[in-house]
């Protein structure tokens, strides 16, 4: 079954219908917390969507036993939208140029880390590898969420030439450690 509506117009989408206890709280987080890690977007209270595919399949499945397991209950559709759909699809898109957006902003905050070095003067190897670190997540992020976007969100250009611009700067502070290593011994 592929992501494509019956008529060939539009997406079919998975949609996970649920109710948790309301005690303890942290049931609720926990099912909120799945679902916005797998790019799904809330259609209203508890009704939450992901464009079908194998994988998000399988995700809402585990997450449906999930929450039978804490007492809730979960009923998992796959769905022709009849009416609406571009106003899902872009919902949906929207969430991800909100997750991209998020990244461009954590590369800016990358960005003003490696000024402060340069300003502070600190080129060792141990700052390096923080910031190497650092950009190790940036990267893994932008993979999640590059993972997520089915349906091509518009901001993952912007988020894609802000992680380049993070790895260019990371090198030319790279070379400016191995020179001050060098020159130190």
């Amino acid at each position: 079954m592929d992501s494509v509506g019956a008529d060939g117009s539009g997406l079919r989408w998975l949609v996970l219908i649920y109710k948790v206890p309301a005690e303890p709280t942290r049931l609720r987080a926990s099912v909120w917390r799945k679902i916005k890690g797998l790019g799904a977007i809330y259609l209203q209270n508890s009704v939450a969507a992901l464009p079908h595919s194998p994988a998000a399949e399988r995700s809402f499945r585990v997450l449906r036993n999930e929450i039978a397991e804490m007492g809730g209950s979960a009923y998992l559709l796959v769905n022709d939208v009849l009416a609406g759909n571009a106003e899902i699809e872009q919902a949906f898109n929207a969430a991800r140029d909100d997750e991209y957006e998020e990244i461009v902003d954590r590369c800016q905050d990358f960005l003003q880390q490696i000024e402060k070095e340069y300003t502070a003067e600190h080129f060792t190897y141990a700052e390096l590898e923080e910031n190497d670190e650092d950009l190790v997540k940036l990267r893994n992020w932008l993979a999640k969420v590059e993972a997520r976007d089915v349906l091509g969100a518009s901001g993952k250009a912007e988020a894609l030439s802000a992680l380049q611009r993070c790895e260019q700067v990371l090198d030319e502070y790279a070379s400016r450690v191995y020179a001050e290593e060098g020159e130190s011994r």
